[in-house]
């Protein structure tokens, strides 16, 4: 005797059926639907009375699908996701923003400029947890469950939705000290007679490139190809600044590394009037995969980071800290 009345009770067989799928066992399936094992069984063998197929094959320790219950369960699994996901974007949209947040992002900026910054957005959603990787690689976000990327990128992926945050720039930097003992240059050329320090490309002879941002440089701007040579390369940005810092030369870096070093006069900007170009990119941007729903934690996240990291990197800014708190966006 069938005990499926009607084609509204079959949704809920169905739901059971593709979470037996997942579980592997009647017992696993009973304790992630908080049920009895009888009654999972009781719901399955009624299925199967209604679709007049086995559907499972039961074994003393596992079961598995028949040819026709697996059909049916990659059939209707994507319409159970997309129902999930409808109800929690319903009831993510309901109350504060909640949950953890898992964030890759590069080791310097992490260091220099999120992290000293968190505590603004920590103190306006105090029910949102961060989960920080500090990575210079590459994060496949979707194989890993990053929940969002901040990338120093010229061309975020186009797979991936990407939120610009600011603008970034290289500077070239150097100690005081340095400069006294082998003298400030006036042009890139005379960079050949001088210590860099380097961020190293793969199979490339070091150089940097520059072209002239000087208000009376003649047009078009040529660009400016210079070897270098020093004591230290290395793939990290506050590396090459603490060795600037100890006097062991010019180091090329991103604003955002340099700017608590010179707002401190731990470092000097050098060859203001030349922009370095190709070895940084010279935009920040959050991004993560497409998908219907964007959890209202990662949009507020992203309001905040946008928000927080406007005005750039320049040296005379201050950092939140007490009493300099920045306005987070609320909804």
């Amino acid at each position: 005797m069938v005990k499926i009345k009607n084609k509204d009770e079959i949704w809920g067989h169905l739901h059971w059926l593709t979470i037996l799928a997942q579980q592997g066992s009647y017992t696993a399936t009973a304790a992630y639907l908080n049920v009895t094992k009888g009654a999972v069984s009781q719901r399955i063998a009624d299925l199967e009375r209604a679709a007049g197929v086995p559907l499972v094959q039961r074994t003393t320790r596992s079961v598995r699908l028949t040819d026709a219950g697996q059909r049916l369960v990659d059939e209707v699994s994507a319409s159970f996701e997309q129902i999930a996901k409808g109800f929690a974007g319903v009831r993510d949209a309901a109350g504060e923003p909640r949950g953890v947040l898992r964030v890759t992002a590069p080791v310097s900026f992490s260091r220099q400029q999120l992290v000293p910054r968190l505590a603004d957005f920590f103190e306006t959603y105090p029910d949102i947890r961060v989960e920080l990787d500090m990575s210079d690689q590459l994060r496949s976000l979707a194989l890993e469950g990053y929940d969002l990327a901040i990338r120093h990128t010229m061309a975020p992926p186009d797979t991936h939705v990407a939120w610009a945050l600011c603008s970034t720039r290289s500077l070239l930097v150097a100690s005081k000290a340095y400069l006294r003992k082998r003298g400030t240059p006036e042009a890139p050329s005379d960079l050949a007679q001088h210590a860099c320090l380097y961020y190293p490309r793969a199979h490339d002879t070091p150089a940097w490139h520059f072209v002239d941002a000087r208000p009376r440089a003649r047009m078009p701007k040529e660009r400016i190809t210079v070897p270098v040579a020093g004591p230290l390369c290395a793939t990290n940005s506050e590396a090459l600044r603490d060795a600037a810092i100890a006097d062991l030369g010019i180091a090329l870096v991103p604003d955002f590394t340099a700017q608590s070093a010179l707002r401190d006069r731990k470092l000097v900007e050098v060859l203001e009037g030349w922009r370095p170009v190709g070895v940084f990119p010279d935009q920040i941007f959050a991004i993560r995969p497409y998908s219907a729903h964007v959890p209202r934690a990662v949009s507020m996240f992203v309001d905040w980071l946008r928000l927080t990291l406007q005005s750039g990197f320049h040296a005379h800014d201050q950092l939140p800290g007490p009493g300099r708190r920045a306005s987070s966006p609320r909804t």
